[in-house]
């Protein structure tokens, strides 16, 4: 199988982050969205990534319907669940999709005030699964799933944000930074990118046009400091 990607796309990684989680083998081939190549304008009917070529050639588009794919052809990672609960899970699983290009843009604001307007709608998606999550280390269950996987691009570009500004988009759902940690230490958010990504991330989230891209000194100075001044998030 090959991967047609974009380097930071939240969406290829969905897809990345599932074919780990499986264990299957699969190519990834990195293009430009400002310069896209003719071969890949073929074969995607709204020229975007990501793209599945299938070990057959078929090539299969919308991180959705990719994922439904691999986990029909490949085996589900919980196979016991009722069709029910499967249903339910893609639900959750569409909604933090919805939310990648929310947080994309929130990420961008050049401004603190455009910065908290673009992320009123990424928090009520976080504040909806905060109410359902359980105690168990992954959503609710004891291993990985469908919805795992969705909610990794999100939960990994969080973390990489708080890394480098110390801006928690997380810091009002226990739980959820709690799953947030539980996906972290699996090692798919490593795995389930390429080795340039955090460079390349936080080249375009933080840089000198962004809000967050000046927050950087707030993660230098000392805790006592950022904290008496209420940047201690």
């Amino acid at each position: 199988m090959k991967v047609v990607s974009f380097t930071i796309c939240p969406f290829v990684q969905r897809v990345t982050a599932l074919l780990e989680a499986k264990d299957l083998p699969y190519e990834v081939e990195y293009i430009s969205l400002r310069d896209k190549p003719q071969w890949f304008l073929e074969i995607s009917p709204h020229g975007q990534v990501p793209l599945l070529i299938t070990d057959n050639g078929t090539v299969l588009f919308e991180s959705d319907a990719i994922s439904e794919y691999i986990e029909e052809a490949y085996g589900p990672l919980q196979p016991d669940l009722s069709a029910e609960r499967r249903a339910q899970h893609r639900a959750w699983s569409y909604l933090a999709a919805k939310n990648y290009l929310t947080q994309c843009s929130a990420q961008r604001s050049p401004t603190e005030a455009l910065l908290n307007e673009r992320s009123v709608k990424l928090e009520k998606a976080f504040a909806a699964i905060e109410n359902v999550l359980t105690d168990t280390p992954y959503f609710q269950s004891q291993r990985p799933g469908m919805v795992d996987m969705a909610w990794l691009p999100l939960l990994h570009r969080a973390a990489l944000i708080e890394k480098h500004t110390c801006y928690d988009f997380l810091a009002a759902y226990p739980k959820l930074k709690t799953w947030q940690g539980t996906l972290l230490a699996s090692g798919l958010a490593e795995q389930s990118v390429s080795a340039d990504f955090e460079q390349a991330f936080t080249d375009f989230y933080l840089s000198d046009e962004t809000y967050l891209g000046h927050r950087g000194d707030v993660c230098t100075s000392s805790v006592d400091d950022a904290c008496s001044t209420g940047n201690c998030c």
